[in-house]
């Protein structure tokens, strides 16, 4: 049986949405009260059992990678400054795992972007992990209950949550049927559709930005022609990929962050820092005093 050994990190986009403040800097490293956004998902790769990581960058991205990577200098003032604590934290992100860089030269879609990776995961399968959606709760980490359905049934999987209705036209969307035995959240997909037009869409079960992929995506993604914009999109390669392949799709157990929209970053960061043990009580004190209905 083969193991899902390596996690791919898109993260060459322009984060257009949050301009300008992703001007100068990247999407992936905005801060959700104090990691950027993306160390939220390698810590979930790590937590899931995978080590080795590859991420996707584009220009502008170095900070993507001084993050990642041992700052000497910042190191060696925090330990001889006595900030035992803060030097800890530091000095284990560059100690996380084992991270591969490669770059998309343009700005070409989620698919394209995925082939990138195409000679970093050994043609073997692989997860693929949107930093955008910050995904918490369970028992589990999300890409953990993902890999042990993969293990089970040797086959693609792509997490699914439910949206309304008015919502599906934000999604790629799945029609499929519910697998006996799975207490409904596993299903074998039949067709999915990307971003669905109003009314059409073959139910409210939604694609989220995470991934277990087989190494048949690669040449499904080749043969995938490109859209509008010049781009590649993965529900299209996932289509293809289907006429040949099973894929299932698994309603996964915690609580999904949109963490890529403006309002959905702000929500997340305001239920973090809620949650944060040295700033929450101080946090949650503030909030009370706040009179809402004044702004």
């Amino acid at each position: 049986m083969s193991k899902v050994r390596r996690a791919v990190f898109p993260a060459a986009g322009l984060g257009t949405r949050f301009l300008p403040a992703t001007k100068a800097q990247p999407k992936e490293m905005l801060p959700l009260v104090d990691k950027p956004i993306i160390q939220y998902a390698v810590e979930e790769a790590i937590a899931s059992g995978i080590e080795n990581l590859v991420i996707i960058t584009g220009r502008g991205k170095n900070a993507l990678e001084d993050h990642f990577d041992i700052s000497y200098e910042l190191e060696k003032t925090l330990k001889e400054r006595g900030k035992t604590q803060v030097f800890e934290q530091v000095s284990a992100v560059s100690e996380m795992a084992n991270i591969a860089y490669i770059r998309q030269k343009a700005a070409l879609g989620l698919g394209h972007a995925v082939s990138v990776a195409r000679y970093l995961v050994n043609d073997e399968p692989f997860a693929v992990l949107l930093s955008d959606d910050v995904i918490v709760g369970g028992e589990q980490p999300c890409v953990r209950q993902m890999m042990d359905v993969y293990d089970k049934y040797q086959a693609s999987v792509v997490a699914l949550m439910e949206v309304p209705e008015e919502e599906t036209g934000r999604y790629g969307i799945i029609k499929g049927k519910p697998l006996p035995g799975s207490d409904g959240r596993i299903f074998e997909v039949e067709d999915m559709v990307e971003k669905p037009a109003k009314g059409t869409a073959p139910s409210n079960l939604a694609i989220i930005g995470r991934y277990i992929l087989t190494p048949g995506i690669f040449p499904a993604l080749e043969e995938t022609a490109s859209g509008s914009g010049g781009e590649i999109q993965l529900t299209d390669g996932l289509r293809r990929l289907l006429s040949r392949e099973k894929i299932l799709a698994y309603k996964f157990r915690g609580k999904r962050h949109d963490a890529g929209d403006k309002l959905g970053f702000l929500q997340a960061t305001v239920e973090f820092a809620l949650g944060n043990a040295e700033l929450g009580p101080a946090f949650r004190s503030y909030l009370k005093t706040l009179n809402i209905d004044g702004f």
